[in-house]
């Protein structure tokens, strides 16, 4: 039995990562998911978090992933999602601004000119990219 997964991290951008892993850990719009080789199949919807691995060789990864979908088989396991960043790639001044534009749009909200979904997804990936780099 395999005790190892293909794992493809893409963004419009660019192939983010591409290699083998021995689990994965992430979160979706339903919740925390942890991901081992001959996993069911499945499609769920990505929500921005942290998400970890850990390489066949033995370490372990993490990175900032946004809002896509992941698509999960027995042997491979892709994320197609609108943004991903190594932590060093993290620009935290640019993080925290946009929390404070987010938090601020929510704030105001009482005219129908704010949308407030767009602004809670602004903060929550301004506050994942923190805390995957630390802050």
């Amino acid at each position: 039995m395999a005790t190892n997964i293909k794992l493809s991290i893409l963004t419009p951008q660019k192939t983010f990562y591409v290699g083998e892993v021995s689990e994965i850990s992430t979160r979706t719009v339903e919740g925390g998911l942890g991901i081992l080789a001959n996993h069911s199949d499945m499609v769920a919807f990505l929500q921005p978090t942290e998400t970890k691995f850990i390489q066949a060789d033995g370490t372990e990864k993490k990175a900032f992933t946004s809002t896509g979908v992941l698509n999960v088989g027995a042997s491979e396991v892709t994320f197609m999602c609108d943004a991903s960043e190594w932590p060093e790639e993290i620009d935290v001044n640019r993080a925290e601004k946009a929390k404070e534009r987010a938090e601020k749009r929510l704030r105001d909200a009482k005219g129908d000119n704010i949308d407030v979904k767009r602004a809670e997804l602004a903060l929550s990936r301004a506050l994942e990219r923190m805390k995957v780099k630390g802050r």
